[in-house]
């Protein structure tokens, strides 16, 4: 099949491409699909503001569409930077100035209390059939300063264990075990239900 991603995020985009394009699907970006407006995320969860996304763009391009809303929360900060991860230094700030405040906002905390989760909803817009939504949730911490060379967002201060942040696994190895992994398996799961369905009838 072939999937509108439904993102100007590239690292996003990235490993949306990075799981789909070896399963046999073909994803294009919404720009690449003629789509360059923004979307207003005007929802107050990961799962509305990814429906958003996906219906505004499946009812412009026409073609089935994949949305993705996510972002870090934090225990120590009562679940913030939440469906604001993107926007927590400012509009504008690069991802190093956004995980650079997440640090200052938790200094003197301890290790025990910054406990952590990235959460990711994953809305599938196919033409003439309701929404689907997915989601994935990776449990970590955020550590004590930037650990790692790859990935994007947060991904360096988001720590699995003293030696490992996000950051510093490869691509398929977060794929494996991130949030955004973890939603896309579910979603790949139904596409496989759904042709399968689609051929018997």
């Amino acid at each position: 099949m072939e999937f509108v991603i439904a993102t100007q995020n590239k690292g996003k985009l990235a490993e949306m491409r990075r799981i789909l394009e070896p399963l046999g699907h073909r994803v294009l970006s919404a720009k690449e699909a003629g789509f360059t407006q923004d979307v207003e995320e005007t929802g107050t969860t990961f799962a509305e503001n990814a429906a958003l996304k996906a219906i505004a763009v499946a009812q412009a391009v026409k073609k089935p569409v994949i949305a993705d809303d996510s972002g870090l929360m934090v225990d120590a900060l009562d679940g913030a930077p939440g469906v604001y991860s993107a926007r927590y230094a400012g509009e504008g700030a690069t991802d190093r100035q956004r995980w650079e405040k997440l640090l200052r906002e938790l200094e003197g905390v301890p290790q025990e209390k910054r406990t952590a989760k990235f959460c990711c909803a994953i809305v599938l817009a196919l033409p003439g059939q309701p929404p689907v939504t997915f989601y994935g949730e990776c449990p970590g911490y955020i550590g004590p300063e930037p650990l790692g060379q790859d990935g994007f967002g947060y991904d360096p201060v988001f720590y699995l264990n003293e030696t490992t942040s996000f950051a510093t696994l490869s691509g398929e190895e977060k794929d494996q075990i991130s949030h955004r992994g973890k939603a896309m398996a579910q979603l790949e799961e139904y596409l496989k239900k759904f042709s399968k369905e689609g051929t018997e009838e």
